[in-house]
């Protein structure tokens, strides 16, 4: 029997116990991964994040692993494709806005050297560890989180506000939100 505490969140099944205590929070510097995070988020907005972890096996392989050269490169034969795709979220406009973003993330891979570079310039590099209590002092979205959509909007980057980039930092561990006393924590 499995006894560590965790934050409560993520005590719905294995699959979100799994993404907790091996992924979520956990600092992304690989480029992949970071764009994996977030098409992955970009899906996420406006549903639950444990449909999107339930499809995310079928996602990486309509998306063709996160390549982001590919999916940068997708025509609109490729769109009508996804959007038939019963594996993954059919919403054109997400399914649009995955093409677009990966051209958008390109651009600042060409600027910065790489899109993590890009990204955690905004903490200097480090991880903001909020140490909440419970998680009704994780907040939706902080005054930074604002900063970076604004950025990204600007970039040409879409389904990227404020509470999508709250989750894409928590996820790719530019914040920490486990709450205390989680065994990831330590």
């Amino acid at each position: 029997m499995d006894t560590k505490h965790r934050c409560s969140w993520c005590e719905k099944d294995d699959l979100y116990r799994a993404y907790h205590d091996h992924e979520w929070g956990r600092p992304v510097r690989d480029d992949q991964k970071m764009f994996e995070f977030l098409i992955l988020e970009t899906f996420q907005a406006g549903l639950s994040w444990y449909t999107i972890l339930a499809k995310r096996e079928n996602f990486r392989k309509a998306f063709d692993q996160f390549d982001v050269v590919k999916v940068s490169q997708y025509t609109e034969t490729k769109i009508q494709e996804l959007l038939q795709d019963a594996g993954i979220i059919r919403n054109q406009l997400k399914i649009r806005a995955a093409v677009s973003n990966a051209q958008a993330y390109r651009k600042v891979q060409e600027e910065f050297g790489s899109f993590c570079d890009y990204f955690w310039s905004f903490t200097g590099g480090n991880p903001i560890d909020n140490a909440p209590r419970t998680l009704k002092d994780v907040p939706a979205s902080t005054p930074l989180s604002d900063a970076i959509s604004k950025d990204l909007k600007k970039r040409g980057f879409k389904f990227v506000g404020t509470t999508v980039v709250y989750a894409h930092m928590q996820a790719t561990g530019m914040v920490n939100d486990h709450v205390v006393g989680c065994w990831t924590r330590k």
